[in-house]
């Protein structure tokens, strides 16, 4: 398996010689927040967390995401939290982009190096620390947990991408895989946070139109990807939200592969008023 080469923001400004020349879009079916915004005067702090700052990529609001949050934090070293979740019903996922953060969960602690994965339940009792002398930087998913009267609650999964086989989507020789972290038929999931991988010149060749709404963060490569009724461009560094049913498909564009990490809810009843939502 090829090493990983993830994108993660650094911060900073553009100088102020230079002109506005970007790509991000916001609209009813989708947005792209490229790279380029991601800047030091963007970042947001929490309560509880010691010497971090953090991108906020999406939230739960009228006319965007629905079902999510997704954040990139940045950790100095000597960073952390011991209260990280303020939620009792988010369940989280964090998956490392840099750097090394140390996670305690249920008492037992766990050191994610770069590619590590962590699939945190609702309700746990947990702490995220950088004992390292490096800036980490990780992406954190979060999602109120649905429970099911029947279904127990998942189990905390740690796990690092290296670990993983992709599975290749069929009839496509490989050049289309996904590296899934949960089983996808283990019911008491109600989101997946996976990583799809292009090989160059790979191809979705149909416009995916479905009920999962979808948070993508580009870590390798580029691509042209059709949004619903555009074709716009993206890298390594950008996000795009996609809204349920908008249109999706791509082409990845070279010279190397085109990677990003997914999120999507899945395995739960759709609402049938916006009440109970």
């Amino acid at each position: 398996m090829a090493q990983p080469n993830y994108y993660a923001p650094n911060g900073g400004h553009p100088g102020q010689e230079q002109l506005l020349t970007d790509r991000a879009m916001f609209t009813d079916a989708y947005a792209v927040i490229p790279k380029g915004t991601m800047r030091d005067i963007v970042t947001s702090y929490l309560p509880f967390w010691e010497s971090t700052r953090l991108w906020v990529l999406s939230r739960p609001l009228s006319g965007f995401a629905e079902t999510f949050s997704q954040y990139i934090m940045e950790v100095q070293p000597g960073g952390g939290s011991d209260q990280p979740e303020t939620d009792a019903m988010a369940q989280g996922v964090i998956f490392v982009v840099e750097g090394t953060v140390s996670l305690t969960i249920a008492g037992a602690e766990h050191v994610l190096e770069t590619g590590g994965y962590a699939y945190i339940p609702a309700g746990s009792e947990w702490t995220l620390h950088n004992r390292s002398d490096a800036i980490a930087r990780f992406h954190w998913v979060r999602k109120a947990y649905e429970a099911v009267p029947g279904l127990p609650a998942p189990d905390p999964i740690i796990t690092n991408e290296q670990d993983i086989a992709p599975t290749p989507m069929p009839g496509t020789e490989g050049r289309w895989a996904t590296t899934r972290f949960a089983d996808p038929e283990d019911l008491r999931h109600d989101m997946h946070v996976n990583i799809v991988t292009f090989e160059p010149g790979g191809v979705i060749p149909f416009a995916e139109t479905h009920v999962m709404e979808h948070g993508l963060y580009v870590l390798e490569g580029k691509a042209v990807y059709r949004l619903n009724q555009d074709w716009v461009e993206v890298e390594a560094g950008d996000y795009m939200w996609l809204r349920a049913f908008c249109p999706q498909a791509c082409y990845a564009g070279g010279p190397g592969r085109f990677r990003y990490l997914l999120y999507k809810d899945v395995n739960r009843h759709m609402p049938l008023s916006l009440s109970s939502r």
